[in-house]
């Protein structure tokens, strides 16, 4: 699509056929499969058979659901409060003129998230009766907008739920969002921590330093041996403790697509022999009753059990051990990696995880007691650092399709007097049955092959290239029908999938929006958020409306690994007298887009940010908490060193030299600079088309 305008995206449509509407005044056009038995097939379609397709019941629950609507709902309490159409939520939204795409965030998830987590440590701790407590830590980087953080201190503020920076930016994010005690206890268990990772400078230890004397309790985490001799001289000048805690580098580690930034050559964290080292410069500083802390972190989305269990044995064995040398240890941070299911597989497969919180917690638990029992050690108080886990659910990024292309040409009439290539894919397409598919699919591959030479030597014209690509794609089609019936796909001819695929352009940008998507190829759940009653007859990926080839997402999750193609519906169309043909709006959803691709953005084409709506549950049905716009035209080329105003006087200079050159009209350039000046305030995404022309 490089290169290509819009417009020209729309008119790749191809004609449809008309189709009855339950609507008056209107004919309502359906892009479908011209297969009896495929809209036999659609009659019977019900919405168990989308949320089989879709696997929403494995990674939706229990907050997505499908109604009897066909329409995909939201329960943002869980259990425990009502339910919200999204796409009656969508519509909602934009007769308040909030454009799409939109990112939706429900703060009754974030609260429920933190509930059931500490919930299952509370169950934990009961069940094994584990002498001490939990305290949660959300770290920042997983998501740092500022409404995200507000919710999390306020949902957490019963929990003593704390803060996790991993920078200087999110610690002064973590001092101003966190409410200090006004009389802290030195020995205060129950007062929310503040965790200190990542690389520190001197500014960045005295900031963490001095805030104790607000009354919080910051961990400074030592990340490197260097930050020890800081720590220690830094603490001397103020006169002010600290809490300090050292990062394991643990033999363990952790699998998936994070798995190799742990283990021996981790980034961060200190070897068994740098830990030595650092306990022996706070001895002799006589500052070792400081060392209060040991974390240890083996990635994130650890997808398998038994890499937690290995990590657990590993960590309390160093935590004993630091101990019996003389460290005041108080806190075991476990640090991030509870997984999130991406697939809804519920298996060890780096989208999914194998175990629930419950089974994460309760080895967390048990390792830790077993291990501190028997070496007679206390045991200490848990930390996790679960972002992913907690915020991941909250967020669905909802965005509508512009227009389509798909690959069905008509059949054309083939004569006797038409060359023989045209003679051979005709008769091919004719005699395809169950017996002989793969054997024509090598025949038409070859007639395509030939058809392009003799045109290339000038034996074919035009139109009658154009026929033989119309029979290839028709042959094809008529294979792919066969394939889709059979347990096993032959290799040669499992590309046909995606080769016959349709593209749906979506009104989105990936790499603003879906940036782990484009980056690391990141598995989503994507559906449509209605029509959930009716078959989706078609094989589509999304393309973005960005002029990159990288823009387009063709991996989807699947309960068998990863499947290239997404099942969706046609457009349709409705026709009123009188008027041009519109587009019936046509909605996606992708589900748990919260954590880290949200900050990780990227102004490819210069789509900026998007309308964010936080939506919060009351008796009444919900209300709009906060709204926050999405970037408009004039933002986002400041964000690139432009100034708008320069932009539009140059525009005006340009109109006045047209007009004295009689190349435009006072009206035309009038026209011009208002569309300028309008679209520089307006949103950076598309607006809705209502009249759409088909080609």
């Amino acid at each position: 699509m490089d290169g290509q305008s819009i417009e020209q995206q729309l008119r790749v449509m191809a004609m449809p056929e008309l189709t009855d509407s339950t609507e008056t005044g209107h004919t309502a056009v359906v892009k479908t499969d011209s297969n009896p038995q495929a809209i036999a097939q659609d009659r019977r379609w019900t919405i168990d058979d989308s949320e089989n397709l879709y696997r929403i019941t494995g990674w939706g629950e229990p907050y997505f659901s499908i109604n009897a609507a066909g329409h995909v709902t939201v329960s943002p309490q869980a259990d425990h409060g009502g339910a919200l159409d999204l796409y009656e939520l969508v519509k909602g939204l934009r007769q308040r003129n909030i454009g799409l795409p939109l990112l939706l965030r429900f703060s009754d998830i974030l609260a429920d998230r933190i509930n059931r987590l500490n919930a299952a440590f509370a169950r934990g701790i009961a069940r094994y009766r584990y002498p001490n407590t939990y305290r949660g830590v959300y770290p920042i980087k997983c998501n740092q907008h500022r409404h995200i953080v507000e919710s999390l201190v306020r949902y957490g503020t019963p929990y003593n739920f704390g803060l996790e920076a991993g920078s200087k930016p999110e610690l002064m994010i973590a001092l101003a969002m966190l409410q200090p005690q006004e009389n802290p206890e030195p020995d205060q268990q129950n007062q929310p921590l503040l965790i200190c990772n990542g690389y520190k400078d001197r500014e960045y230890i005295e900031t963490a330093l001095l805030a104790r004397r607000l009354g919080h309790r910051p961990i400074i985490v030592v990340e490197q041996v260097a930050e020890v001799a800081l720590a220690i001289e830094i603490s001397s000048n103020l006169g002010i403790k600290p809490i300090l805690g050292v990062r394991a580098k643990l033999s363990t580690q952790g699998m998936g697509r994070w798995g190799i930034s742990t283990g021996d050559r981790a980034k961060f964290g200190l070897t068994i022999p740098e830990m030595l080292t650092a306990i022996e410069q706070l001895r002799q500083a006589e500052m070792l009753d400081s060392l209060q802390l040991l974390h240890f972190h083996i990635g994130s989305q650890i997808s398998s059990i038994s890499v937690i269990k290995e990590a657990m044995t590993e960590a309390s064995q160093i935590f004993v051990q630091l101990a019996k040398l003389g460290g005041n240890m108080r806190y075991l941070d476990v640090g991030g990696g509870l997984g999130v299911d991406y697939d809804g597989s519920k298996t060890n497969f780096y989208a999914s995880k194998n175990y629930n919180i419950q089974n994460y917690v309760n080895d967390v638990i048990s390792a830790v007691q077993d291990a501190c029992v028997a070496a007679e050690v206390p045991c200490p108080v848990l930390i996790s650092e679960s972002g992913r886990a907690i915020a991941s659910h909250q967020s669905v990024l909802i965005f509508d399709v512009v227009a389509t292309n798909d690959i069905n040409p008509p059949l054309p009439k083939v004569k006797a007097k038409d060359h023989a290539i045209l003679r051979n894919l005709m008769e091919t397409w004719e005699t395809i049955t169950v017996d002989n598919y793969q054997e024509a699919y090598h025949d038409v591959e070859q007639f395509k092959t030939e058809a392009i030479s003799l045109f290339n030597f000038g034996y074919l014209g035009l139109k009658e290239r154009a026929k033989a690509e119309e029979l290839y794609w028709a042959c094809c089609r008529k294979i792919l029908q066969i394939c889709r019936q059979q347990e096993y796909v032959p290799d040669d001819l499992e590309n046909l999938e995606v080769n016959l695929a349709s593209i749906y352009y979506a009104n989105m940008s990936v790499f603003q929006s879906a940036p782990d998507s484009w980056a690391i190829d990141q598995l989503f759940p994507i559906m449509p958020i209605h029509r959930l009653d009716e078959e989706p007859t078609q094989r589509g990926i999304l393309a973005d409306i960005t002029c990159d080839s990288d823009g387009k997402i063709d991996r989807f999750i699947d309960l068998r690994d990863v499947k290239s193609v997404l099942e969706l519906h046609p457009l349709m169309e409705v026709h009123q007298p009188g008027t041009p043909p519109r587009v019936e709006p046509y909605y996606l959803g992708m589900f748990l887009v919260v954590s880290y691709q949200e900050i990780m953005v990227y102004l490819h084409n210069l789509f900026g940010d998007i309308n964010v709506v936080h939506i919060q549950m009351n008796p009444k049905g919900y209300q709009i908490e906060h709204l926050v716009r999405g970037d408009t035209i004039a933002e986002v080329l400041g964000y690139v060193q432009y100034d708008p105003e320069d932009l539009l006087e140059n525009m005006r200079r340009y109109c006045e030299q047209a007009m004295e050159d009689k190349r435009m009209s006072l009206e035309e350039a009038q026209l011009l600079l208002e569309n300028y000046e309008r679209s520089l305030l307006q949103y950076t995404y598309l607006k809705p088309t209502s009249g759409i022309q088909t080609a």
